[in-house]
């Protein structure tokens, strides 16, 4: 399912909107704003895949709001009522650029658009399983996989923590993005903050898993995925 984030100040055209999102069975609506002010809120929030915006609003235009989210690994497409601010919106990377008035057809273009960069960019995993090379205070640095014990994310950042280094690795990274690329098998999100290495849980404790002094939460969002690789290792 492909998570949306609806914005427009237009409450009939917010409405037709999630209509059409509720009508296509590959989306899913986590919430519909009224201005880009608060939609950004709910990108800190939230987990969002893909973002419908018109482009007049007041205070912060769909044009500043989407510069504001650029490495954020969202996908965006802007619905208007004017066709001039077409080249702006390709600069931002836009998936598309839909006219008011928008009908269902060319609604499900644009998402079926998306649900295919969405599609490429989640197979474009780490291919390599011993090691990463990730930006950091202006150097490539290596990292192996293996001795990442777990990744904590700061809205645009990430920090690795590894077995060998006392520091954390501070990187410009989305939470979103690492967790597609790294392998599966050996890491899972567990918590809208952190994603840990398996191989290096030792113990777990009252919906927690501890590093050390160091106490990671499983939230409810991520519990049942994390439960499943708990029971399929649990000796009976």
């Amino acid at each position: 399912m492909i998570k949306c984030l609806l914005i427009d100040d237009e409450p009939l055209a917010l409405n037709l909107l999630e209509n059409y999102v509720n009508s296509t069975p590959f989306l899913k609506l986590i919430a519909k704003c009224n201005n880009a002010i608060t939609a950004l809120e709910k990108v800190e929030e939230e987990d969002i895949d893909l973002i419908f915006t018109d482009i007049q609003m007041p205070n912060l235009s769909g044009i500043e709001f989407s510069r504001m989210i650029l490495n954020k690994d969202i996908k965006i497409i802007f619905t208007t009522a004017f066709e001039e601010f077409a080249l702006e919106s390709y600069k931002v990377n836009a998936i598309d650029y839909l006219v008011k008035p928008i009908n269902y057809p060319e609604f499900l273009s644009a998402a079926n658009k998306a649900k295919q960069q969405i599609s490429n960019n989640s197979n474009q995993s780490i291919t390599n399983d011993d090691y990463i090379f990730v930006k950091s205070e202006y150097k490539l640095i290596k990292i192996e996989l293996k001795d990442i014990i777990y990744i904590e994310g700061l809205k645009d950042y990430v920090k690795y923590y590894t077995v060998n280094s006392e520091k954390a690795i501070l990187s410009l990274k989305s939470m979103k993005s690492l967790e597609g690329e790294l392998p599966n098998k050996n890491f899972m999100r567990i918590h809208r903050s952190f994603i840990v290495n398996l191989k290096k849980i030792t113990t777990i404790e009252r919906s927690r898993i501890v590093f050390g002094d160091k106490y990671i939460p499983i939230s409810e969002k991520y519990k049942d995925n994390f439960q499943k690789f708990i029971d399929s290792n649990f000796l009976k």
